[in-house]
């Protein structure tokens, strides 16, 4: 099994890899955010790729969520996990709790980079279920034990499921959006997690989120105002967390994969095979050369 770990703001490395080498592979897409840092963790071979590079100096509008998720394929990653920051829109989120969303809410502007496919081949992946249920099963186990069991986390909360809010950035929300999003009952806010799942699913990859709760977005009357400090006291403190999350979860995964994430385009794909282009056929051969030949 090869497993993708997906670091978000405040996670630029992963403590315990041993066996590590740096992977630099071009894509169709360009280039990924960063080389990919190859590693043991326990027995399981993974994969490391730190979403905003090293430094962090690339912004969530300029990610290029193909490149990284195609990268991923390539390597024959079969599950994704990415850790991400965001603001809670619930009171009873707080910041420093753990959200494993499994809904997702699309208030980007960018659609047609968030797909592998177009330029002479179509398809429609199901998407009704963004986030894969056995994977995000297993971060819910680890997650629980680790906070119920570490006097560290005391009175920490780990919510399983929830509507996670894709804006745009880099601005933090205004007062007027942050309330409009929890009048429909979203639970966190973040900038990053629907494109990866939107193509980790393309690429039939299982994908799931853990979502470290830095802030109260905007909306909270009695909290002080979202600022960058705020978010990254609370990201220096959940960075331990999130570790040890990624160091348990691998040695509970098991080999094969019983959901149906690895099937994702079996009946997916709509173009004939005889009119697609071969540029498009080639350039999507680790994707759809199973289904074409």
């Amino acid at each position: 099994m090869k497993l993708g770990i997906i670091g978000g703001t405040g996670l630029y490395e992963l403590v315990g890899l041993r066996d590590t080498k740096t992977v630099d592979i071009e894509t169709p897409f360009g280039r990924p955010s960063e080389p990919f840092v190859q590693g043991k963790l326990g027995a399981t071979e993974l994969f490391f790729l730190p979403r905003h590079g090293h430094g962090h100096h690339i912004l969530p509008s300029e990610l290029n969520h193909r490149a990284n998720i195609f990268g991923f394929k390539e390597l024959g990653v079969e599950r994704v996990i990415g850790i991400s920051a965001v603001g809670s829109l619930r009171e009873d989120l707080r910041p420093r709790d753990v959200c494993l969303p499994d809904q997702y809410f699309d208030r980007t502007k960018r659609s047609a980079e968030h797909t592998f496919f177009g330029h002479g081949l179509v398809a429609h992946v199901a998407f009704a279920e963004p986030v894969c249920p056995d994977l995000r099963h297993h971060l819910h186990a680890v997650t629980q034990e680790i906070v119920s069991g570490d006097a560290r986390y005391q009175g920490q909360k780990v919510q399983s499921g929830g509507t996670y809010v894709n804006m745009e950035g880099p601005a933090f929300s205004t007062k007027a959006e942050s309330l409009y999003y929890r009048r429909f009952g979203f639970d966190v806010i973040g900038m990053t997690s629907l494109a990866e799942a939107k193509l980790c699913r393309e690429a039939e990859i299982c994908y799931a989120a853990a979502c470290m709760v830095t802030d109260y977005d905007c909306w909270h009357e009695s909290e002080e105002t979202v600022s960058l400090d705020m978010i990254l006291g609370n990201l220096k403190a959940n960075a331990g967390l999130a570790g040890e999350i990624l160091r348990r979860v691998v040695a509970r995964l098991p080999e094969a994969r019983p959901c149906g994430c690895g099937r994702a385009l079996e009946n997916a794909i709509l173009t004939r095979p005889d009119v697609i282009p071969p540029a498009q056929r080639e350039r999507l051969a680790p994707i759809v050369g199973k289904y074409l030949k």
